[in-house]
């Protein structure tokens, strides 16, 4: 089993960073930051429709400051999906703001809804963590799913991701009769493979949720993270390898269940092929942010030392132990794959 071993400290965004945010159209002036959301004068606990408490507070601000920030909210929000256009503000309208207590960073998350159609949406506004904007970009350039995110200083704003929650899926959807778990598996297998290369850890079911997309004759899935607080920072290879972590046990033993060996190497190297096809079609980008990866701190000492020295272990390959940074453990492994695939 992989576990955590403690809370992650907060990495500032230093200058390469911010320039590489800035050259990239992800550093855009917003009208409300994260310290603007910390105004609230009244919190009560929000319950689901079971009535079980979500761990999440409804906000509400003080009555001079809360149209301010509704407006502001609203104008993110055009920015996030429209380019700013502010048109589309027209018809939204702000239901709430809710704020996460068991979370490390504290984010907020904004519902916005359509009065016409009462059509809603999400987005976060979190503490600006360099390792989680690393990881954001990573998943970006490298996975299949592309995301949308923008940063002010040191407010992070996170478009939200849609999907059924992994432990949701795996408590209510798993004895499916329609259930396609041939498929399930393999995306799985795909998924903990993406995960692996770049180094992105802690992805037990609470972490990522199921995109299902029906098809006229079989059911698609897609595993997306949705956490990427642990980017590159712990020293055990083991919590970058999804299938570790008990919580995913259930999609794992269909794998065993349905797959051979051979099986799961074979989807390993369909996936590993994929990514290697982005790195190529975002050279330019993926160079720039490994430039400013490698320079960054975003782990302590001993867990790039630690990691470096089981990676080298783990590929057979000593260009590991000449990594400086989380940076370099990176870069080696993105190389790593370029170079044996």
């Amino acid at each position: 089993m992989a576990l955590i071993s403690k809370k992650k400290n907060i990495y500032p965004i230093g200058d390469p960073l911010r320039n590489y945010l800035v050259n990239h159209g992800r550093a855009i002036e917003i009208p409300i930051t994260y310290s603007d959301l910390t105004r609230y004068n009244n919190a009560i606990p929000l319950y689901d429709g079971d009535g079980k408490d979500t761990l999440w507070e409804t906000l509400f601000f003080p009555q001079d400051d809360m149209n301010h920030i509704y407006f502001g909210l609203k104008n993110i929000y055009a920015i996030l999906k429209a380019d700013g256009d502010l048109s589309v503000m027209e018809h939204l309208y702000v239901d709430r703001v809710d704020a996460c207590t068991y979370g490390n960073t504290y984010p907020f998350r904004v519902r916005i809804v359509n009065r016409i159609n009462d059509n809603f949406d999400y987005f976060y506004i979190k503490k600006a963590d360099a390792s989680r904007i690393y990881g954001l970009e990573l998943e970006h350039l490298l996975s299949p799913n592309r995301m949308s995110y923008i940063v002010n200083g040191s407010t992070l704003i996170e478009e939200h991701i849609p999907g059924i929650p992994g432990d949701q899926f795996i408590k209510s959807y798993m004895n499916d009769e329609k259930l396609n778990k041939i498929r399930i598996a393999k995306e799985f297998v795909k998924f903990t493979e993406r995960c692996f290369v770049r180094l992105l850890g802690d992805m037990h079911s609470n972490n990522f949720v199921i995109d299902v997309t029906p098809d006229f004759e079989e059911v698609h899935y897609r595993i997306k993270s949705i956490d990427f607080d642990q980017q590159s920072y712990e020293g055990r290879k083991v919590v970058y390898m999804p299938q570790y972590f008990k919580q995913n046990n259930p999609i794992i033993n269909i794998g065993l269940e349905l797959m051979t060996p051979a099986t799961v190497k074979q989807y390993q190297k369909e996936e590993r092929s994929l990514i290697v096809n982005r790195m190529k079609a975002s050279t330019h980008n993926l160079k720039a942010l490994m430039r400013s990866m490698r320079k960054d701190k975003i782990s302590i000492p001993e867990n790039v030392s630690n990691l470096k020295k089981e990676l080298a272990d783990h590929y057979k390959h000593s260009s590991f132990l000449e990594s400086k940074s989380m940076g370099d453990v990176v870069a080696t492994s993105l190389q790593y794959l370029h170079d044996n695939h």
